[in-house]
């Protein structure tokens, strides 16, 4: 109980982030908000993948983990998202994000050494893609070049979470190859990105679709919709959500929208 107690600070400053992150958001959507810093609405992506995502993603790692060093990643974080809300968007929050990310690769690779397995091989790809975008970021890259490892982190830690959640169903070795194939896919697109933008986003886009129509077919969400309270309400979140994966990799395809 204690320990529970002590985790709440960071899930505060979670929750901190996504709210400065969704008024930023509604900023750009045109809406009249103050804001203290002008050049402050570049920090909306950054506050709602790292300072919210990125410490909450981080904070159930460490808890998996139960190793005292593994809560560094999302101290870490959560502190980088905090120098994005109170201060001009500068080197010191994208550096503390960034080394916070390396925490959890580290975490990654402590969890896959306790169990080898396809999911943990696909978080750990996940975490490392965060770890590239925010060394990225921290060099100087603009975000909309580094949002794609963004978008691989998001999506393969959570497609591996649903794939280690797929073992009560016991997956052929065939479905695990079409999970590889569908993620092998994503993340060449978003390495292609950087030398050739358009076809490279196309590229992420099938892949997008491929993990959508894996998840869509293969994720015990599937069945648990069927259930009542919590547990439906989960998998119809669940469910809309591949809805959206999907339509953002279409429209992937479709455009190859990218700016050079």
């Amino acid at each position: 109980m204690a320990l529970a107690v002590r985790r709440l600070p960071l899930l505060v400053l979670a929750l901190v982030s996504m709210a400065c992150g969704a008024w930023l958001g509604l900023v750009r959507l045109g809406w009249n908000l103050p804001l203290p810093w002008q050049d402050q609405l570049i920090a909306h992506g950054p506050l709602m993948v790292c300072g919210f995502l990125g410490t909450l993603i981080s904070l159930e790692r460490a808890v998996a983990l139960s190793a005292r060093w593994g809560y560094a990643a999302p101290v870490l974080v959560a502190t980088g998202a905090v120098a994005l809300d109170l201060g001009p968007l500068g080197a010191f929050g994208p550096l503390l994000i960034a080394a916070g990310s390396l925490v959890m690769v580290a975490i990654f690779a402590v969890l896959w050494r306790r169990q080898p397995s396809l999911f943990a091989v696909t978080m750990t790809v996940g975490a490392l893609a965060w770890a590239c975008g925010n060394a990225q970021w921290l060099a100087g890259a603009a975000i909309y070049r580094i949002v794609f490892w963004w978008v691989a982190f998001l999506v393969l830690t959570i497609a591996g979470e649903r794939l280690e959640l797929n073992r009560v169903l016991r997956p052929t070795r065939a479905v695990q190859s079409a999970f590889v194939i569908a993620a092998a896919i994503l993340v060449a697109g978003i390495v292609a990105v950087r030398w050739w933008p358009e076809p490279g986003v196309r590229v992420m886009g099938a892949g997008l679709v491929a993990l959508t129509c894996w998840l869509g077919r293969y994720d015990v969400a599937r069945r648990t919709v069927h259930q009542r309270g919590l547990t439906r309400f989960m998998a119809v979140s669940l469910l809309g959500g591949y809805v959206w994966l999907g339509t953002g990799g279409v429209i992937a395809v479709g455009t190859g929208a990218a700016i050079p």
